[in-house]
C-alpha cells in the first residue's frame, strides 16, 4: 500500500480538529490553531510517552517482545477499558517508551488515558501525550527586498555594528526544524544533520529516520491532517529560519545572515501536519551532542539550538527534560514564543524552563499583531507584521516548489518563527566572541542589553535584542582576552576593552603614566556606575567620557581610596561611555600595580 492511501486513511479515523498545520498560511487561521488561552485544546495525537521508574532491566528497554509486553501491561489494560489499544513504537530519550494508539483522538481524550496509566501502576514515572508540534511562521507572497530588521533604527537589531566584533565564526547552531533545501545562498554554511521524524506518512520522504536532513516538502493535501483540514504548500519553513542564522554573505547575492560566520546544523523534526514532541525531543538531545539511543553520535555537537516551533500546552516533562539536557551540555536553546496573541506561558516548548522564549515585533518596534507575550517571554526581536505590506515582512531563503523541491528563491515570511533565529544568531555572535559563556550568561546579558521598544510591547520581556551592545557585552574578543580580567593594550579610547554592566575586572596599572580604558554600551535611561579600588600603596583616578571624548565625570581621591562616580544616559538612544583608568603615583606592574574595577 502506498503512503498516501495509508496517510488518508488515518485521516479520517482522525477527531474533527483543524490542526496547528493552518499556521501555514493566513494570520486569520493561526489564533484559531494556536489559541489554548481561548479554550482551543492541542491537536489530537495517537501517542503517548510513558517513562518507568529505574526498574527495567536493559533487556526490557531494549527490544525482547515478552519483556516489553511485561512491561506495558497494566497500561494496555487502562487503554483496553477505555475501547484502545497500545503498540509500542519505539525507546526514546531518557528511556522513555513511546505508544501508539490505534488512531488519532482529542488530546484531553490522550491525557486522561495517560493520567489513568500512571496512576494504575506505580512503576509509571510520568506519562503524557506525545503532543504533535507545528512551525511557528505565516508565509506570504515571495518578493525580493531588504532586510529592514538588521539595520533600522527603529525596529532593527543593531546588527552591523557587531559584526565589527564578531561574525558567528567557529559556533555551529542547531536549526530544529523541516530540515533543509541547498539553497545556493545558504548550502556552504550548512552541515550534515539528520532525519529523526520516525512515522513515515508524516516524513513525507518515503522513509523513516536517516542522515539526510533535507526537506522534502511539508504539504497536505485536504484532509490529511484531520478532517476537512485544507490542502497545504510546502512551506521550506526550516530553510527559511536558516537563513537567517547563517545566509552566506558578501557573495554579491541574496540575503545576508545574522551570524553568517557560523554553520548550521539541520535536525529535521517536521514534516507533513508537524512533528511528535518525542522526535523532537530526541533531536534536541542529539544536536547539543548527547547520546540517543540508536542514533549515531553527533560529530558537530551545537551551542545554539532554535526552535521555531510549538503547540498548544504547557511545557511538558519530555520537553523540559530535553531541554534540560542540552542546557546541561552548554547549549543556548532559543524557541519561538508563539503566533496566537495571547500568554506563552500555554505553549510549549515556549514556557519551558531555561529557554529563551522570543517574541516577535513589527518594523515600529512594537509587538506584531499575531505574538504571544507574558512572562515566559525573555526578549523580543523582529518577526516582521505584513498587514502593512509585504516587505514589513522578514526576507530569507526559500525555495519554489510549491509541493516538493524546485529552484532556489526568497520570500517575506512574518512570526516568531522569524524572530527566534534573529536571537539565535546573536547568541552565535556572543558565543563566537566569547565561548566561555553559559546558558545563563547568555539570557542574562541578551536582557541586560536590550534595548527598550519604540512602540507598545507589553510583556515582551526585556525589550528589543541589540546585537551590538550584546556582543559587547559578552567580554572575550579576537586577543583571547577572558572575561573579567584587563589585558594590554588598552591605553587608547580605540583599543578600549569592551565590558559591561555588572562586571568585576582585575587589572593591572603596567607602568608610570598608564591609562586603561574599558567601553560600555548604556541603554537610554539607564546610569552606569563605576567603582575603582587600587592597591593600599597607589592612587589611580577614574573617569568617564562620551565615546566622543567628551569627559562626563571623574573621581580623583588619593592613595588607597576608593573612587566611585555615576552618569546618566539621558538621551533616547543607547550610547556607549569609556571608562578611563588613570595612573597617578604607586606601584605598577603584576606584583605593585593591582587594582579592582566594578561595572553596575
Amino acid at each position: 500500500m502506498t503512503a498516501t492511501p495509508w496517510r488518508r486513511r488515518r485521516a479520517r479515523a482522525v477527531y474533527l480538529h483543524t490542526l496547528a498545520h493552518s499556521l501555514l498560511t493566513s494570520a486569520a487561521l493561526v489564533a484559531p490553531a494556536f489559541a489554548q488561552g481561548g479554550g482551543v485544546e492541542p491537536p489530537p495525537t495517537d501517542r503517548l510517552i510513558v517513562k518507568y521508574r529505574a526498574v527495567e532491566t536493559g533487556a526490557q528497554a531494549g527490544a525482547a517482545t515478552p519483556d516489553r509486553q511485561r512491561l506495558h501491561a497494566r497500561a494496555q489494560e487502562v487503554a483496553l477499558r477505555l475501547g484502545q489499544r497500545l503498540e509500542h513504537v519505539r525507546v526514546a530519550a531518557f528511556d522513555a517508551h513511546v505508544l501508539r494508539l490505534e488512531r488519532r483522538l482529542p488530546h484531553s481524550e490522550v491525557a486522561r488515558l495517560a493520567r489513568e496509566i500512571a496512576a494504575a501502576d506505580p512503576s509509571v514515572e510520568y506519562a503524557e501525550p506525545d503532543r504533535i508540534l507545528t512551525t511557528q511562521m505565516t508565509p506570504n507572497d515571495t518578493q525580493y527586498g531588504q532586510q529592514w530588521q538588521y539595520f533600522e533604527a527603529t525596529g532593527g537589531l543593531n546588527l552591523p555594528p557587531a559584526w565589527d566584533l564578531a561574525t558567528g565564526a567557529g559556533v555551529v547552531v542547531a536549526v530544529i526544524d523541516t530540515g533543509f533545501r541547498p539553497h545556493a545562498d545558504l548550502a556552504a554554511n550548512v552541515l550534515p544533520g539528520y532525519d529523526f521524524i520516525r512515522d513515515t506518512a508524516m516524513a513525507n520522504d518515503g522513509n523513516a529516520r536517516d542522515s539526510d536532513a533535507r526537506d522534502p516538502g511539508d504539504w497536505s493535501s485536504f484532509g490529511e491532517c484531520g478532517f476537512f483540514s485544507p490542502s497545504r504548500n510546502s512551506s521550506w519553513h526550516g530553510t527559511h529560519v536558516a537563513g537567517s542564522i547563517a545566509a552566506v554573505t558578501n557573495n554579491r547575492s541574496g540575503v545576508a545572515g545574522v551570524a553568517f560566520g557560523a554553520k548550521v546544523l539541520p535536525v529535521r523534526v517536521l514534516g507533513q501536519c508537524g512533528g511528535y514532541t518525542s522526535d523532537i525531543a530526541d533531536g534536541i538531545v542529539w544536536a547539543a551532542g548527547a547520546p540517543v539511543s540508536g542514533m549515531p553520535a553527533n560529530p558537530t555537537p551545537a551551542k545554539v539550538l532554535n526552535l521555531s516551533l510549538g503547540g498548544a500546552g504547557a511545557c511538558d516533562t519530555t520537553s523540559q527534560n530535553a531541554v534540560n539536557a542540552a542546557r546541561g551540555r552548554g547549549a543556548v536553546v532559543v524557541v519561538a514564543a508563539g503566533n496566537s496573541n495571547t500568554n506563552a506561558s500555554g505553549f510549549s516548548p515556549a514556557s519551558c524552563a531555561g529557554v529563551i522564549a522570543v517574541a516577535a515585533t513589527n518594523r515600529n518596534g512594537g509587538r506584531a499583531s499575531y505574538s504571544n507575550f507574558g512572562a515566559a517571554v525573555s526578549v523580543a526581536a523582529p518577526g516582521g507584521d505584513t498587514a502593512s505590506g509585504a516587505a514589513n515582512g522578514i526576507l530569507s531563503t526559500l525555495n519554489a516548489g510549491s509541493r516538493g523541491p524546485a529552484g532556489d528563491s526568497f520570500a517575506y515570511y512574518q512570526g516568531t518563527s522569524m524572530a527566534a533565529p534573529h536571537v539565535a544568531g546573536v547568541v552565535a555572535l556572543m558565543l563566537s566572541r566569547n565561548p566561555a559563556l553559559t546558558p545563563d550568561e547568555v539570557a542574562s546579558r541578551l536582557r541586560s542589553t536590550a534595548r527598550p521598544f519604540p512602540s507598545s510591547c507589553s510583556q515582551c520581556g526585556a525589550g528589543i535584542v541589540n546585537a551590538a551592545a550584546a556582543v559587547n557585552a559578552a567580554g572575550g574578543g579576537s586577543t583571547g582576552e577572558p572575561a573579567g580580567n584587563e589585558m594590554e593594550p588598552n591605553d587608547g579610547t580605540a583599543s578600549a576593552r569592551a565590558t559591561r554592566e555588572g562586571e568585576t575586572i582585575t587589572g593591572t596599572m603596567a607602568s608610570l603614566g598608564d591609562n586603561d580604558y574599558f567601553r560600555v554600551p548604556i541603554n537610554p535611561g539607564s546610569t552606569l556606575g563605576a567603582r575603582l579600588t587600587p592597591n593600599s600603596t597607589s592612587n589611580y583616578d577614574l573617569q568617564v567620557y562620551s565615546s566622543g571624548g567628551a569627559l562626563l565625570a571623574s573621581s580623583t581621591n588619593g592613595t588607597g581610596q576608593l573612587d566611585s562616580l555615576a552618569v546618566r544616559n539621558s538621551g533616547t538612544t543607547q550610547a556607549t561611555y569609556l571608562i578611563r583608568v588613570h595612573f597617578v603615583s604607586g606601584g605598577t606592574g603584576s606584583t605593585g600595580g593591582g587594582y579592582s574595577l566594578v561595572v553596575d
